[in-house]
């Protein structure tokens, strides 16, 4: 049987790729600082700080797949992310395992294309979409197998605080949206069961990839529009559609650093893109997709 530990595993990401990998028969081990509830059986646990790089080395030892899900708060990403990605390199070649990677949109800037592919330049406009580049450059240069399945904004039943839960949607069941950018422009959204799934098949085939091997996940390409269509006929009700007011976030950020993070990103509301799946395609042909209303009616069945 396969082994895999799933670094973050409280996060998002994390949580769907633990329930994915041991649906798929892996044995799944899950990495945190700490956990409030254990994840049920037969998920294991293993309790460690990533920032210790000796420690996340010797919790790595055995396993064959390292799922890379860290995410320091955005205001620490220039801190703490290089450390990360030192010690999840160190912690791979000293265990000889692959690196899979949920990757994001960052690295191709404000000025990317509207379809963006695995050939698409990565010319990041803000701080994080550099950071995020500098990472992945580390991997490929490591000599480390790692694979990065790179998808757009996440959604999915649990009340997490992503844009859609916690803003888009929060006020659905009322008849209210809030959607952060123009209603004609496409979106790149990652149903992360979905995804999760996805990883794992790729997973099950790492050592027929290159060292570093990049996929897009297409999700769902919507426009805004779109997206209150779907909430609408989920909620059965009208929506009413309200903006986001862009303009009082910089006075918020002088209060709360991470406000001021999610500032510099509000171009991925104004800037088209979706992401091109057919490389994922050709890799993994029996992958289907949830239908995205069966999906809206999952995730709005639960507000």
């Amino acid at each position: 049987m396969s082994k895999v530990i799933i670094l973050g595993a409280k996060g998002r990401f994390g949580r769907a790729a633990s329930t994915a990998f041991v649906k798929a028969g892996w044995e799944v081990t899950a990495l945190a600082r700490q956990f409030d509830e254990p994840p049920v059986a037969p998920i294991e646990t293993a309790i460690c700080d990533a920032m210790d790089g000796a420690a996340l080395t010797k919790a790595c030892v055995g396993f064959d797949l390292i799922v890379n899900t860290l995410n320091p708060p955005y205001e620490n990403w220039a801190r703490d992310l290089p450390v990360l990605t030192r010690n999840v390199i160190a912690a791979a070649q000293a265990s000889g395992a692959t690196v899979l990677i949920p990757g994001n949109v960052y690295n191709y800037g404000a000025d990317k294309p509207e379809l963006m592919t695995e050939t698409t330049p990565w010319q990041p406009t803000t701080r994080k979409g550099k950071l995020r580049v500098k990472m992945e450059e580390a991997f490929r240069a490591s000599g480390v197998r790692t694979i990065v399945l790179r998808g757009g904004d996440f959604f999915e039943r649990e009340k997490s605080g992503s844009w859609f839960d916690a803003y888009i949607a929060v006020n659905a069941q009322q008849g209210r949206t809030m959607y952060p950018g123009p209603l004609d422009r496409v979106h790149a959204w990652a149903y992360l069961p979905d995804m999760a799934r996805a990883a794992v098949m790729l997973a099950g085939q790492r050592d027929q990839f290159d060292g570093f091997e990049q996929f897009g996940f297409e999700g769902y390409s919507l426009t805004g529009a779109e997206l209150v269509a779907q909430i609408e006929q989920a909620t059965g009700r009208a929506q009413k559609v309200s903006g986001m007011p862009w303009f009082l976030l910089p006075l918020v950020g002088l209060f709360k650093p991470t406000i001021r993070e999610v500032y510099e990103m509000r171009y991925l509301w104004s800037v088209p893109h979706r992401m091109d799946g057919r490389k994922l395609a050709r890799a993994i042909p029996v992958f289907r997709p949830t239908p995205i209303r069966e999906a809206m009616q999952e995730m709005m069945s639960s507000s």
